[in-house]
């Protein structure tokens, strides 16, 4: 199932690189990364399309612990076949 993560990140030097890495290690594939920086605070919002057959909520409580990330709200992508979202 696909799900997207809504995402506040620190920005600093590698905060993208730990928030894949966490979940790629929690066995979620990434399939889209969306986003950039805040033009009121400068932080980093970005939208994470992820597809994986374990509950996103796992992956939700492991992202809160990387230090750079702010905050993570999970949505449900509907409608769109896991095939589908990963092509370019």
């Amino acid at each position: 199932m696909l799900y997207r993560l809504d995402l506040v990140l620190k920005p600093v030097e590698g905060a993208l690189v730990r928030v894949i890495g966490m979940t790629e290690r929690r066995g979620f594939a990434p399939r889209a990364i969306n986003g950039g920086p805040d033009a009121n605070d400068g932080r980093w919002r970005l939208q994470l399309v992820v597809d994986g057959g374990r509950p996103a909520e796992t992956l939700k409580r492991q992202l809160q612990k990387v230090y750079d990330c702010e905050s993570v709200e999970i949505v449900p992508v509907e409608g769109v076949p896991a095939t589908a979202e990963a092509a370019p």
